[in-house]
């Protein structure tokens, strides 16, 4: 079976929106004192939560990481490999520009730290360049899940689905009735699992081989939704909203599982339209570029907001009309186009680094029937660690150098490229294009 265009569509598509949703709802003000405050727009202008509906683009992330990892990894077992050279090499993937991004940023908090930079601004710009990272150790575990979900598939088809899904919504009860916080974290593997999951069944055709599913699926999920926003306790919003309970998001609720099932039908139900229009060349010209640098523009998206910030609001060049105000939406056009100009600029400075990750990723990944794995999970399960915590409290905490999840996330890239070190090293990096599929 040959690449999908439309699952390299879906990638673009995704990272687009998140990373034009995440720009739109930042505003920043500049306070009488000089500071630089960015209010939540969510919760200070309460009818963008609907805006949310267009922009949580998540669940066709891991649908796509799905319909790729089904292929990857099958392809993976006929040839003989084994699941810990595949999950590492499907891991150090992602894992090595994460971690290139993550030694940058740390590297600026310890100076900015070391010179005495105000803490409350560095907690700020922390939680600013690490708020994506919550995606992270979510796919990474979903990626050394993936042999097991994938023999519950092949043996039970949609039902695994189903099933893991039953489980997100008796978790999703459990949270809501007797608030139990901890259970709730179960639900970041169970209700993205569910897309994962459903992307299996949509690359073996479960779901498309008879055009009712997807449009059952389109209906019966947007129903639920509705029902649990409108009639039951749950908010419209699909994105956190500081103070807000229950959240839709944190941890992902019985609506944004709904959620998931809806936006997959209506995936499945564009797809022959969108498919076409992806044949043309020109318009495939203009998606490709953006699904191959995906995981580069999405780990990067939020530093053009600062470099703006400082050009801009700290040398009070930038307009400022009333926070929320028509005259401020209406600045919103060309504040996404400076950023936009700006993260290109970006991408293409990182040109070199990330040939060199892939010469690095050339030269450490795993044998492909790696047998001898304990460093490569247990360096796992750190880097998993030390992830959620930057996605938790941001890279500078209080203002802060985080020393442990620093010292974590260095232990855990050694123990990941630990088991590839004896490998032979070749000249040039070679792009195989099943390395390629990832959907991260």
């Amino acid at each position: 079976m040959g690449r999908d265009r439309y699952v390299d569509f879906l990638r673009a598509w995704a990272i687009v929106l998140v990373v034009l949703g995440h720009w739109l709802i930042t505003g920043l003000v500049r306070e009488s004192d000089g500071r630089i405050t960015a209010p939540e727009l969510l919760a200070t202008v309460p009818w963008t939560q609907w805006l949310t509906l267009g922009f949580q683009i998540m669940p066709l992330f891991f649908l796509a990481g799905g319909h790729a990892a089904g292929g990857s990894w099958s392809r993976a077992r006929a040839a003989g490999g084994s699941a810990a050279g595949w999950v590492g090499r499907r891991s150090l993937r992602l894992l090595l520009p994460a971690g290139a991004y993550s030694g940058l940023v740390l590297l600026a908090v310890g100076i900015c730290a070391a010179v005495g930079v105000d803490a409350g601004t560095l907690a700020l710009v922390g939680w600013a360049m690490g708020m994506q990272f919550w995606f992270l150790p979510v796919y990474l575990l979903l990626s050394a899940l993936t042999p097991p979900l994938y023999a519950a598939h092949r043996r039970w088809g949609l039902r695994a689905a189903v099933v893991m899904g039953m489980g997100a919504a008796a978790v999703g009860v459990l949270v809501v009735t007797v608030h139990a916080p901890f259970a709730g974290l179960v639900n970041y593997v169970l209700v993205w699992g569910v897309a994962y999951q459903l992307g299996f069944c949509w690359r073996d055709g479960l779901l498309t081989r008879r055009r009712r599913v997807p449009a059952a699926m389109a209906v019966g999920g947007g129903a639920a939704f509705a029902a649990l926003v409108g009639l039951g306790p749950f908010p419209v919003s699909l994105i956190l909203v500081t103070g807000q309970t229950p959240s839709n998001t944190d941890p992902p609720s019985l609506a944004m599982l709904a959620w998931v099932v809806a936006q997959t039908g209506v995936c499945l139900l564009v797809a022959p339209a969108v498919r076409r229009l992806l044949d043309r060349a020109w318009v495939w010209r203009l998606v490709r570029p953006v699904g191959g640098a995906s995981l580069t523009l999405y780990l990067w998206h939020m530093l053009p907001v600062l470099v703006v910030a400082a050009a801009f609001y700290l040398t009070d060049l930038a307009p400022e009309p009333v926070f929320g105000s028509a005259g401020w939406w209406a600045l919103r056009v060309p504040w996404l186009l400076v950023l936009g100009l700006v993260l290109a600029g970006l991408a293409a400075a990182l040109r070199p680094l990330e040939r060199k990750l892939a010469t690095l990723y050339e030269r450490t990944r795993p044998d492909a029937g790696l047998r001898r794995s304990w460093p490569l999970w247990l360096g796992l399960a750190v880097n998993v660690a030390a992830l959620s915590r930057f996605a938790v409290q941001g890279f500078a905490y209080e203002g802060r150098f985080p020393v442990l999840p620093s010292l974590g996330l260095v232990l855990g890239m050694g123990l990941l490229l630990l088991p590839g070190r004896s490998r032979t090293v070749p000249e040039r990096p070679v792009r195989r294009e099943a390395d390629l599929e990832e959907a991260a």
